[in-house]
């Protein structure tokens, strides 16, 4: 005799997975995401200061209340087109301990929530920034968003240029 129900057949019961909260930018048609608790804000452009003999991406540095941010042009690290700076420009400032990092993206566009399970592998593809920088995949409505790991996208050059300015300053 078999005590299952028809109502339940076929079905599990799937635990809740915790979700993960990003904040979603743009960078000319793509989108990408780093985790929110690695953002500590975000500001309008503003005066950035050019560090000499630093690597073309790396644009300066800023002084936020006190504290000198070095400024990461995303697009050109990336090997994008460059943009002008518009309306919906904007600097993210991570967290990245023991140091802050400015980046300038095109516009940012949200914060969301994915469950872990929503979070795809990145797939082995050809793209303008590697694959080596993503951490996976989410989809959200019609579009692809990319989860970046920010650390793995700095080499050796950028901590360079970074530890030059912070002496500069």
């Amino acid at each position: 005799m078999d005590n299952r129900s028809p109502e339940n057949e076929g079905t599990t019961l799937k635990r809740p997975e915790a979700a993960q909260r990003f904040l979603v930018f743009s960078l000319g048609q793509e989108r990408y995401a780093v985790p929110l608790l690695k953002v500590n804000e975000v500001i309008a452009p503003t005066d950035i200061t050019p560090v000499p003999h630093t690597p073309v991406h790396f644009k300066g540095i800023m002084n936020l209340r006190g504290q000198v941010i070095s400024i990461v042009d995303l697009r050109l690290k990336f090997r994008l087109a460059k943009a002008d700076t518009g309306p919906e420009t904007a600097i993210v400032i991570l967290d990245l301990a023991p140091l802050s990092l400015g980046v300038v993206v095109d516009s940012v566009d949200s914060v969301i929530a994915v469950d872990s399970v929503d979070i795809r592998p990145t797939p082995d593809i050809e793209c303008q920034i590697g694959t080596d920088f993503l951490t996976g995949v989410t989809r959200r409505d019609s579009h692809l968003i990319l989860i970046l790991d920010i650390e793995k996208s700095l080499n050796i050059s950028d901590l360079k240029a970074i530890k030059h300015a912070a002496v500069a300053a």
